[in-house]
């Protein structure tokens, strides 16, 4: 969503890169960049005016640092400027001290509230090793109560609902929540094309039956401004605590996310990243304002590793890696960890210090599926030891995995180079330490023997 804005704030930092000192013209023409890139991703008019103004402030009062480079310090402090009117600080989610904590959701129709409802839910449980009830409050579109029912299977969360009145399945939602010692209550209310009366004044009656500790406004980001203006309309209603923002993914430029804060006065909680129900993270305005100007996020990469990678199995990968025994089957194995943690383009974007051309490559996730199909077209002892494929055997693998036999020969060429290089790189791990262990101990050999006296 960001990439262009990143794009117009990398070409900036590398033309005061390129000067040894910043004069006042200079820092004129990188705001007035700075200007135009937030304007053109759509961002809120007094937000992109104090953002620059309060830079401005900030640059002319600045003692300069003697770490950094001039250059540097206007990166230093618009990526400050940045994370301010992203949220600041993560919200730090508690819990009430009688459970349940009640979570309501709203928005407009389509903004995928529904989907969210068991997204939330899916991270309570398993990031936060909480047990959530969902309640399907939303009784106006049709088939909405079984959509996430059919959603909360997935991520193995129950559904409360009955055909009554939003209201009445709100409070009955509660109640059911107590009966089964649920500590997360998550209510997914009903939606209209747009803001309207009638609409309000039923959130507004759901929200005063169940008392929520969080009431969360669920957005499009697809919509730009117009998600602006829709949050102030329910915040003047409901007092939002947060906002979540879905389809963050996709070719939006950006201003929803860059001017709610400032705006509104609430901050962004969580995003949905993906159509997948594990694609939806805490929002941290920290690693957002990395990622807009091309830092990367490793934590958040960090953290995605950690949730999907079996650290015992990447660890006995790395030794045999290490060994120069890495198998077709440990190859297969890391695919399948590694297409776990999310679409691969979103993965690279978090990788810090990769050139602008890398960054924003266009990486098809499909390209893994005829690697994967070959390899599993394969016997257990084939991927122990590709040297014993064939012709005839290449050709089975070729019809069994819907692929042609150069393509399998390109697989097994490009896997044989793999191994040669981590067999040089283990040889060379290998000297490296019996020269520090030789050089820990004086050069000296272990318990070297004594030369006997000639007499």
């Amino acid at each position: 969503m960001f990439e262009s804005l990143t794009d117009r704030f990398d070409a900036v930092f590398t033309r005061l890169r390129g000067r040894g000192r910043l004069s006042e013209a200079d820092v004129d023409e990188a705001l007035r960049e700075i200007r135009l890139a937030l304007l053109q991703a759509d961002v809120n008019l007094r937000v992109v005016r104090d953002f620059v103004t309060r830079i401005r402030e900030e640059l002319v009062g600045l003692d300069l640092s003697k770490s950094l480079t001039p250059s540097q310090q206007v990166v230093k402090v618009v990526h400050e400027e940045m994370k301010r009117i992203l949220g600041g600080e993560t919200l730090k989610l508690t819990y009430a001290p009688r459970p349940p904590t009640v979570i309501l959701l709203a928005g407009l129709q389509g903004s995928g509230k529904t989907t969210t409802a068991a997204k939330l839910a899916g991270f309570y449980k398993r990031s936060q090793g909480r047990n959530p009830l969902l309640v399907a409050a939303d009784l106006q579109r049709p088939a909405a109560v079984e959509q996430l029912r059919v959603l909360g299977e997935q991520v193995g969360v129950p559904v409360f609902s009955e055909p009554s009145d939003p209201v009445t399945v709100a409070k009955k939602g509660f109640e059911e929540a107590v009966r089964l010692g649920r500590d997360v209550l998550i209510v997914d209310t009903a939606g209209r094309l747009a803001i309207d009366e009638e609409l309000m004044e039923e959130v507004r009656r759901i929200s005063e039956a169940v008392q929520p500790h969080y009431t969360f406004l669920v957005i499009d980001a697809m919509i730009g401004q117009d998600a602006v203006s829709t949050a102030e309309a329910f915040h003047r209603t409901l007092e939002l605590d947060g906002v979540i923002l879905t389809k963050i993914d996709g070719d939006a430029r950006g201003g929803a996310a860059l001017s709610v804060k400032e705006v509104v006065g609430r901050p962004i909680v969580f995003a949905s990243s993906g159509e997948k129900l594990a694609d939806f993270e805490q929002f941290h305005p920290d690693r957002m304002a990395d990622r807009i100007l091309g830092m990367g996020d490793v934590l958040t990469l960090i953290e995605k590793a950690e949730a999907n990678v079996d650290r015992e199995q990447a660890e006995e990968a790395m030794a045999r890696l290490q060994q120069g025994q890495f198998t077709l089957e440990d190859f297969l194995d890391q695919m399948q960890q590694v297409k776990r943690m999310g679409p691969l383009s979103g993965l690279v974007g978090m990788i810090p210090g990769l050139p602008k051309e890398l960054r924003n490559a266009e990486i098809d996730d499909g390209m893994m599926g005829p690697i994967e199909a070959i390899i599993r077209s394969m016997t257990p002892a084939e991927r122990k030891d590709p040297s014993i494929i064939n012709g005839s055997r290449r050709s089975r693998i070729a019809k069994g995995s819907g692929t042609t036999v150069n393509e399998v020969n390109n697989l097994l060429d490009r896997f044989k180079q793999m191994q040669s290089y981590m067999r040089q790189m283990a040889g060379m791990s290998g000297l490296m330490g019996r020269a520090a262990r030789r050089a820990t101990s004086g050069g000296k050999r272990a318990n070297p023997k004594k030369k006997k006296k000639r007499r």
